[in-house]
């Protein structure tokens, strides 16, 4: 049965239009206003307020709680500052994805692990024979993802001073509303911004104080639709879409490496030990992986030509199409697009693919399928480096 998030007290007021997602078996909503286009405008150019309370959370603790994250994910955690976040993936012991998400170093010998799936089995596994405690928090900590330009000055008005010292995927605990909020400069725009980690009791109180604040930035209440879109221009990769868990996936071809993800510079194989290694070392001893993600611009001028042969203006999606889409190099298919969307601030159609390795190369022509009316078309689509959007101020 899906139910609310601690905020949907809030978001059901606001959500006039229902429409509304399952999000991980939660009410979230799609798009609060006419269209997710003011919304986005809210995340590139003001501020914006999401509800990613559906993301799995864990808390790691204990003596040997460094041990196990290290065990378990792809990057080094024995590295890892207390205040410190790691963006990083996990994999089986065949070396394929299982899930990406976030680890902070929240004290000595704690952690917060964050995923789009149901992971805790799998932590738990990784556990045996370590002195280490690991808690399902899912439902008793909430979760807001504040983005944008303006997000910044928002959180130092609610928090006061502090916030603008946070480093780019660092963390700190603050107070809001009398409620206390670990903070974290991380979030899934591309955009500077900040996702705030609440106790599900205090939800409400603290999105009444961001949104009471919220007039003078410019602040929106925005759905996922906007957020996918922003995600993509990022070059961001949604579970489930770009590609399946490796316990999700039904056949061999929807099992991803991290190399064909692109999500290579996050595996430190100097480590000695973790699960996947073996699998991970093996695959790049031969050479790298069989297929690579990528970027693709498709051809505009195409695009026009297609619809005009159907006396239509052009029509293309504005949200996220996340329907797999046939890629080919002459007669051959070669891959396939995962995402695709209109690019309001590069003003042109976008797309994660995944091709074989020798099509991977930026500047490389594929061919794109695309369905007008019924009939099936090419458009021609150039591969582009990765992320399609990169703001500076993200990271500043």
């Amino acid at each position: 049965m899906t139910a609310g998030t601690p905020f949907h007290p809030r978001t059901s007021a606001l959500n006039r239009t229902l429409a509304w997602g399952d999000w991980s078996g939660y009410h979230a909503a799609a798009v609060y206003a006419d269209h997710h286009d003011i919304e986005y405008a809210a995340i590139r150019n003001a501020a914006a307020l999401i509800d990613v309370s559906p993301l799995r959370k864990y808390t790691v603790t204990g003596p040997d709680a460094c041990r196990l994250v290290d065990r378990v994910i792809t990057r080094d955690a024995s590295r890892m500052e207390v205040g410190q976040v790691l963006y990083t993936p996990w994999c089986e012991e065949r070396g394929k994805v299982l899930d990406d998400g976030t680890v902070a170093r929240t004290g000595h010998s704690s952690y917060r692990w964050t995923a789009a799936l149901p992971c805790y089995r799998w932590i738990r596994m990784n556990a045996s024979g370590l002195d280490v405690e690991v808690t399902d928090d899912s439902d008793s900590t909430a979760a807001l993802a504040l983005q944008g330009p303006m997000s910044r000055a928002l959180l130092e008005r609610v928090c006061g001073a502090g916030v603008s010292e946070l480093g780019y995927f660092r963390r700190a605990g603050f107070e809001i509303a009398e409620v206390p909020v670990d903070v974290s400069r991380t979030g899934y725009t591309g955009d500077l911004g900040y996702e705030l980690w609440i106790p599900a009791g205090g939800a409400l109180s603290v999105w009444d104080a961001l949104t009471d604040a919220g007039g003078d930035f410019g602040l929106r209440p925005v759905g996922i639709r906007a957020m996918d879109v922003a995600r993509l221009e990022a070059g961001l990769l949604l579970v489930e879409v770009d590609y399946s868990g490796a316990d999700q996936a039904l056949t061999a071809s929807h099992e991803y490496s991290p190399f064909e993800l692109g999500l290579g510079p996050l595996v430190d194989l100097r480590k000695p030990a973790f699960a996947g290694r073996r699998a991970l070392v093996a695959e790049r001893e031969r050479g790298g992986p069989p297929r690579r993600l990528v970027g693709l611009v498709l051809d505009w001028g195409d695009l026009e030509r297609t619809f005009a042969r159907a006396d239509l203006p052009p029509a293309i999606a504005a949200t996220v199409v996340r329907e797999q889409t046939p890629l080919r190099s002459g007669s051959a298919q070669i891959g396939r697009a995962t995402s695709t969307s209109w690019s309001p601030t590069l003003k042109s159609v976008i797309a994660l693919g995944s091709v074989r390795a020798g099509h991977a190369q930026p500047g490389t022509t594929l061919t794109y399928e695309l369905t007008v009316d019924g009939e099936r078309a090419d458009v021609r689509a150039s591969v582009v480096p990765l992320p399609f959007l990169d703001l500076p101020r993200k990271r500043a």
